[in-house]
């Protein structure tokens, strides 16, 4: 049972680091655009709640276009 344990650890921590890095990339991008801070907030909170979706719509569709 703890090898199983182990292995499972082994295999989500890549993903896990992938999702933080993901958000972490997406939350830069939203601070560094022209976003206001209601709105702001609000896609920040989707961001992080609802990864990796939040995080695709705000590339894909939320990004003011420059």
């Amino acid at each position: 049972m703890i090898a199983l344990s182990t292995t499972l650890t082994a295999a989500l921590l890549p993903l896990a680091l992938l999702a933080i890095g993901f958000i972490v990339y997406c939350l830069r991008d939203l601070l560094r655009s022209s976003v206001q801070p209601p709105a702001r907030w609000l896609w920040a909170a989707f961001i992080v709640l609802s990864v990796p979706l939040g995080g695709l719509v705000w590339l894909l569709a939320g990004r003011p276009r420059s």
